[in-house]
């Protein structure tokens, strides 16, 4: 019987310690950008998402993968410090591209409370000869 007890404290103090554990918590301005209309002639656009670390732990960004090639995300591989902002600079490149409307998204891995989310850009690429 007192072994049972001894067991069962044990387990619950080990699991309000894993808890209690600090954790970095991601917070983003904004998590889409819209750029709006530009020409073939210029089809490479780029923008800088901005993110502040809310939580009580170092944040780390560990990957951030873009749903094609034509789009490339930029970020720091250094630890963002509680109260610290960060960004993700995020290069669309339309050369060869088809004009028109896109989207892409661009998924971010990180160790904060979300451990995955989704960036997108979007916008309206016109052709070369369009005034």
């Amino acid at each position: 019987m007192k072994k049972t007890v001894i067991v069962c404290l044990m387990l619950l103090v080990g699991t309000s310690m894993a808890l209690a554990q600090e954790k970095a918590d991601i917070k983003f301005k904004e998590t889409t950008h819209n750029f709006g209309t530009f020409s073939e002639n210029n089809p490479v656009v780029s923008y800088t998402f901005t993110f502040t670390n809310a939580g009580d732990a170092p944040l780390v960004i560990h990957q951030a993968v873009a749903s094609c090639g034509c789009t490339v995300p930029e970020f720091t591989d250094e630890p963002v410090m509680p109260g610290k902002s960060g960004t993700i600079k995020v290069t669309y490149d339309g050369t060869g591209k088809y004009p028109g409307h896109f989207k892409k998204s661009i998924t971010v891995r990180t160790n904060a409370k979300t451990e995955m989310l989704r960036l997108f850009i979007e916008g309206d690429m016109t052709p070369k000869d369009a005034k």
